[in-house]
């Protein structure tokens, strides 16, 4: 089954950034995340990506360790 970050158009997500620090986002199943900053978007049911600072969500350092490990 596909993840909604996978499902996100190549070009769209080719050009999506942190909207906090600007930086390349990890995709992390249902959301984006930013392991620089800790902090998570959510991607809609209709597959938009939520990029709000106010809606980020806070990752604590298990998650953090959970979601970077197959990216070291």
């Amino acid at each position: 089954m596909t993840t909604r970050a996978e499902a996100i158009d190549p070009i769209v997500r080719e050009r999506l950034a942190c909207p906090q620090d600007h930086g390349p986002l990890i995709d992390a199943g249902d959301e984006l995340y930013n392991p620089r900053l800790h902090v998570a978007y959510r991607i809609d049911a209709d597959g938009i990506p939520v990029m709000l600072i106010d809606e980020a969500r806070k990752v604590d350092d298990a998650e953090h360790e959970r979601l970077t490990a197959s990216t070291q």
